[in-house]
């Protein structure tokens, strides 16, 4: 199987519902996110697909959407509270966003939706919360 990847850094908050830690707090990380693609085959200058078109389609979407945002979990229990005084900061994800559940997200939402034109499609996403720490989500 060939990939092609390309990563992209966003800053972005999120706090984690039910952490038994310091993640159950309001933070940010300076993520970085890796994404994988794949065809079925190459095309006919060589390429799963121009890297170009991972920028466009899938870091451009994380500099849109997550960019300087906070994700807040639509089931938070702080969702109303922040809401009152952040709203047009706020981006209402459907999961408790874990790095893990962010990964997904993007895997099974996402990719599909933006690389739909492409003949790809997004494999799998690394996300890194820090240079340590970093969960993976890969389509079977």
């Amino acid at each position: 199987m060939i990939t092609a990847e390309r990563y992209h850094d966003i800053s972005c908050g999120h706090r984690v519902v039910g952490h038994e830690g310091k993640c159950r707090y309001l933070h940010g990380h300076n993520y970085r996110i890796h994404f994988i693609v794949q065809a079925e085959e190459l095309d006919t200058v060589g390429r799963v697909v121009d890297f170009s078109v991972i920028k466009e389609k899938l870091c451009m979407w994380l500099e849109e959407n997550f960019d300087h945002k906070f994700l807040i979990w639509n089931e938070d229990p702080l969702l109303s509270g922040l809401t009152d005084i952040a709203a047009d900061s706020l981006v209402l994800v459907p999961f408790n966003p874990t790095a893990e559940n962010i990964a997904k997200y993007l895997v099974e939402q996402i990719g599909p939706q933006q690389l739909a034109q492409y003949g790809c499609r997004l494999i799998k996403c690394k996300v890194e919360e820090t240079q340590k720490c970093a969960a993976s989500y890969t389509l079977i």
